[in-house]
């Protein structure tokens, strides 16, 4: 068992892949095994966190995860703690190996009650785990999760948080709000974007060394994605100049919005590109800013994009309409953010331009919010939200780019490779500007010569890095944030 380390890197499986791992460790393993080594590790869980506890309150659901509580309640009474089960099962329907736990917690000794107790020390969610099947927790079950989450008490929820679907993040109307979450066979990516990182709190794992059988080695299933892991720091050579590490040209900055270019400027200064230049597109109301003065000033129409990692879009509003066919058809790197995807999301001349940049080849970063991809999907940001691994694949394979759908748990995806959830980051980002320093992040990385989907995994992870850094006794600001890349 292993609480998820944000820094390495880590497989995520959908339900449909996670139960061909069980059907085929079960299939190599004596019957009732994987639950009781389930069962095992809940109990030892609990213990490890609250070893104080004396009253544990189990909440079991009808299925397999319900299971895996009894079997957790059995080895907790054998500890000498008071586990009390409520169980919304009965032996005659139960499943087989739920059953099989159910009788052997009676043996045990362990209290039932249909009445949840209100006194407890910690509450255990064994309700649902992967068994809702797109089910809304009703009736009794619904009742309990009020109880639960109206508790005072640490909650460990066994496998999923009842009420998170564990493909895509979302919650139900009733779902419990966790403070450990352990994920059992392997981890899903509902725990970690979309609704997920407020449902689950701290996410461990237990692969009940299913993967250590030969049955489950020999069924090739891949992960659906990877949660981040932390960028490896790669040392500049000492024989380097600014040449060689690109050059970055912010393009937005119309009237009122000019701090938003200068924030994307910012960023791609701190964050390492050789060079940066700005495009304001406000009439040039700025010839230098005295507090960069790295920053050099041109109009849009003075520079040749043809080698330069261009950033479009940030605080653009409408008048970068005007430059972006030419930065879509000849800029060599190009990050696309805010208004400009919003423009090119109502022009289907300049989503061409996008979609042809990919034949040249010429990198291109898409960071759209939630609300910015549905515009350009045609749909809403409720229904990106509700699938946000497939809204970033069907927008990096419409335009043949790399996108960066923004939002708790991050999703990085390019075509011909598996998407990547961002593990890093927290609210402090949910302030003006922050969006603007991602996208000058990204873009310093594209002048540096990365990779699109590196670089764009890597700005991503740093970015939400320094939020989870930052121990300033004020809010982080983007301006902050812009200048503390260099630190991370």
């Amino acid at each position: 068992m292993l609480k998820i380390d944000f820094r390495s890197r880590q497989a995520l499986y959908s339900v449909d892949a996670t139960r061909r791992i069980e059907h085929a460790a079960q299939a190599a393993l004596p019957a009732h095994t994987l639950m009781q080594r389930a069962g095992l590790a809940v109990a030892q869980l609990a213990l490890a966190l609250a070893p104080h506890a004396r009253r544990i309150w189990v909440a079991c659901g009808p299925g397999n995860n319900g299971g895996d509580g009894l079997e957790a309640a059995m080895h907790l009474q054998r500890w000498g703690k008071l586990p009390i089960v409520s169980w919304l099962g009965s032996p005659d329907k139960a499943p087989e190996d739920a059953a099989a736990s159910y009788q052997r917690a009676v043996d045990a000794g362990v209290t039932f009650t249909e009445t949840p107790p209100h006194d407890y020390d910690l509450c255990i969610d064994a309700l649902l785990g992967m068994g809702a099947d797109n089910r809304a927790p009703e009736g009794r079950m619904a009742e309990w999760i009020k109880l639960i989450n109206a508790g005072t008490s640490e909650v460990l929820a066994v496998d999923l948080p009842t009420g998170l679907d564990a493909d895509t993040g979302v919650v139900a109307q009733h779902s419990v709000k966790a403070r450990h979450t352990l994920s059992l066979l392997t981890l899903k990516p509902g725990l970690f974007t979309a609704d997920g990182r407020d449902a689950t709190g701290a996410v461990w794992l237990d692969d009940l060394n299913a993967g250590h059988n030969t049955s489950a080695d020999q069924a090739v299933v891949a992960p659906i994605a990877w949660l981040a892991g932390a960028p490896i720091a790669a040392a500049r050579r000492h024989a380097s100049h600014k040449g060689s590490y690109g050059d970055v040209a912010v393009v937005g900055g119309a009237p009122g919005m000019t701090g938003a270019a200068l924030l994307a400027a910012s960023a791609a200064l701190h964050a390492g590109a050789g060079r940066v230049f700005v495009s304001l597109l406000d009439g040039g109301s700025m010839s230098v800013d005295a507090r960069q003065p790295e920053l050099m000033f041109r109009p849009v129409n003075g520079l040749d994009f043809s080698a330069m990692t261009v950033v479009c879009g940030c605080g653009g509003g409408d008048a970068v309409r005007g430059p972006l066919a030419r930065i879509l058809s000849t800029a060599a790197n190009a990050v696309i953010d805010a208004d400009a995807i919003n423009v090119i999301a109502n022009d289907t001349q300049l989503q061409t331009l996008l979609a042809a940049r990919a034949k040249r080849p010429a990198a291109t970063v898409l960071t759209p919010h939630p609300l910015e991809a549905a515009r350009l999907l045609g749909s809403t940001a409720t229904q990106v939200q509700h699938e946000r691994l497939a809204a970033a694949r069907q927008l990096a394979q419409r335009f043949g780019c790399t996108v960066v759908l923004k939002g708790s748990g991050t999703v990085i995806a390019a075509i011909g490779q598996a998407p990547v959830i961002n593990p890093t980051g927290n609210a402090r980002l949910a302030t003006a500007g922050t969006g603007d320093v991602l996208a000058g992040m990204v873009g310093a990385g594209l002048a540096a010569g990365l990779p699109a989907f590196q670089a764009a995994c890597e700005a991503v992870y740093r970015h939400g890095l320094v939020a989870d850094h930052w121990l300033g006794p004020q809010n982080l600001t983007a301006d902050t944030l812009s200048r503390s890349t260099t630190n991370y």
